[in-house]
């Protein structure tokens, strides 16, 4: 077990490493230099210059990207070229409202999905189709489309939930509640969809095998044999669905931030790469490389704890 945690952190930790390089060379792989989104549009050739030559932007990449690198590992991600902010105060600033966003979707779509994924695989009948159209008109609908329309029926008719805007936890608990019930709701209908028809496939082949039969003979109790045993033995597909829910919706909200104006990493991801601002690219997309990481990491020490086989590989 040792050894297969080592392998696997070693595994995470090159990715992030490959991710940062690719980052590197792609932002300088553009036109735009630093000097010329620092100074400005009124900037002079002469005081572009002097800024690229002062930051070390004419250096050998391999150079820069040490430095880079060196900074990066203390905790120092640089500057905003844009605002003159810490970038790594700016991503401490908007990750919990992307995190909130996530986790609260992933949350609601799985308990949404795998009680709807485990009555349609037990029930069958009408249940088995009414998921079956839940699951499909939830995987057609976009989240743009599903967000107008709930904050349509929701916030312009009732009311009941603002449309916009985020408020800190530390502000309000309920006010920053109310302000990702909406956005919550949006990513986590599709996610519920896909997390349905995994669990009713995975349930459905647990039932079948041989020793679900014979618990089913020994008179057990019906809600053991389905919620200990066969959730458990269907429990592999359903994790792993979960996790890359969650990686999804972590790294693909910025459509649902803008659409609700939320403070997350997605806009100022959107923001920075619009601006040239290098230094926050970089940062923002290695930050939410390592939380990629983190999640699958856990994903698979989760599943060799579920089925000890997978230890082996």
């Amino acid at each position: 077990m040792i050894l297969f945690v080592i392998k696997r952190f070693a595994l995470a930790v090159t990715t992030v490493f490959v991710v940062s390089v690719l980052v590197f060379l792609l932002v300088h792989a553009g036109d735009t230099t630093p000097g010329v989104v620092a100074v400005g549009i009124g900037g002079t050739q002469e005081q572009i210059e002097a800024y690229n030559e002062q930051i070390g932007w004419y250096d050998p990449l391999i150079v820069q990207y040490l430095a880079w690198l060196g900074s990066a590992l203390t905790g120092d991600l640089g500057t905003s070229l844009t605002n003159g902010s810490d970038v790594l105060d700016e991503i401490l600033r908007r990750f919990p409202v992307t995190a909130s966003l996530a986790f609260g979707a992933t949350v609601v779509s799985s308990v949404l999905g795998v009680v709807l994924g485990v009555t349609a695989a037990v029930r069958r009948g009408l249940a088995d189709r009414l998921v079956s159209v839940f699951a499909g008109m939830g995987a057609a609908v976009p989240a743009f489309w599903l967000g107008i329309v709930l904050v349509f029926v929701f916030a312009v008719q009732s009311s009941l939930l603002p449309a916009t805007g985020y408020v800190r936890f530390e502000d309000s608990p309920s006010g920053w509640f109310s302000s990702l019930v909406l956005p919550v709701l949006t990513l986590a209908i599709g996610g519920a969809a896909f997390i349905a028809r995994q669990t009713r496939a995975s349930m459905l082949e647990a039932l079948g095998q041989e020793y679900i039969r014979t618990l089913r003979a020994t008179a057990m109790p019906t809600w053991r044999i389905l919620y200990v045993h066969a959730l458990r033995s269907a429990s592999l597909p359903i994790v792993a669905s979960i996790a890359l829910q969650f990686i999804a919706l972590f790294g693909g909200s910025i459509i649902v931030e803008v659409l609700f104006a939320l403070p997350g990493l997605g806009v100022a991801v959107q923001g920075a790469v619009g601006q040239a601002d290098a230094p926050a690219v970089q940062g923002i997309v290695v930050v939410a490389t390592l939380v990629v990481v983190v999640v699958n990491l856990l994903l698979e020490l989760t599943n060799s704890f579920l089925d000890p086989k997978l230890r082996t590989s």
